[in-house]
This record gives C-alpha cells, structure tokens and sequence, in this order.
C-alpha cells in the first residue's frame, strides 16, 4: 500500500459544522487539515495547496490544487499526488466585499481538491447533489507513488 492510499484509509473527516438554515452537516476544509496534519506528519509527506484565478467564458473561477509531497530528505523530489478543485466566484454576496467573495470561492475550491485528494466522500453533503452550471467541481491525477 502506498502513502496515499495509507492517509486514505486512516483519514477520519467527519462533518462537524452545522448549517442550521439548510439544517445539514458538513465539513470545511479547516475540518480536512485539521484532520489530515497527525497523518502527513506520520507519514512523513507535506500538503501544499495553491490556487489560481483563471476565466472561463467571461466568468472568473478559483481553481485549487492540493498536491502531496515526500519529505524533503526523500530522493526523489516528484509529487505523489494531486488533485484539483474549482469554484465560480460569484458577481455579488450580500454582506460581503470582493475579497471576501474570492475567499469563500477559494475555500469551497480547497476543500473539493482535498475531497479528490483524499478519497472523501461527500454523496450526502447536499453541495453533491446542488446542479449549479460550473465547471465540474474537481478533477483528480494521480502523479506517482511509493
């Protein structure tokens, strides 16, 4: 079994935030790291998390990559893994200035990558079964493992 698949199966991410409007659990991506941290350490593996703004047909998306890598004394400094997520940021939120707009896009965006990346299913979370008119939520490669 490879590391990813080992983080994988160890993972436990439960949904510990509430929304109490939609009456519905679900996990952030705060909840994914929090969770994920003691097994990256274990494993002796980091995460870096980028994103990226990019446009599609004159709407503006956050696009997150999560990617998994060996530990610096490792010999071979390739990725293990990666993964992708997008958000569409939305033109207005009431309440909400532009940074905080691009924010929310970026959190939403991580917390699918970390999803794609880990193997975490969210069939339930009612953001599954939401038909926006996105682009797919996230894509998932696999780069290499040990």
């Amino acid at each position: 079994m490879n590391i990813l698949q080992q983080i994988q199966s160890e993972l436990k991410a439960p949904k510990g935030q509430k929304n109490n409007f939609g009456n519905y659990s679900y996990r952030s991506a705060e909840d994914i790291l929090t969770a994920v941290k003691p097994l990256l350490e274990k494993h002796e593996v980091s995460l870096i998390i980028s994103d990226d703004i990019v446009g599609v047909e004159g709407r503006v998306y956050v696009q997150a990559t999560a990617t998994l890598w060996p530990a610096a004394s490792h010999p071979r400094p390739l990725p293990l893994a990666s993964s992708t997520g997008f958000a569409r940021e939305a033109l207005t939120k009431k309440g909400m200035d532009d940074a905080q707009i691009t924010g929310s896009a970026s959190s939403y965006a991580r917390k699918y990558a970390l999803n794609g990346l880990f193997a975490i299913d969210d069939t339930k979370d009612p953001d599954a079964t939401n038909k926006h008119d996105s682009l797919p939520k996230l894509t998932t490669k696999q780069e290499s493992g040990f």
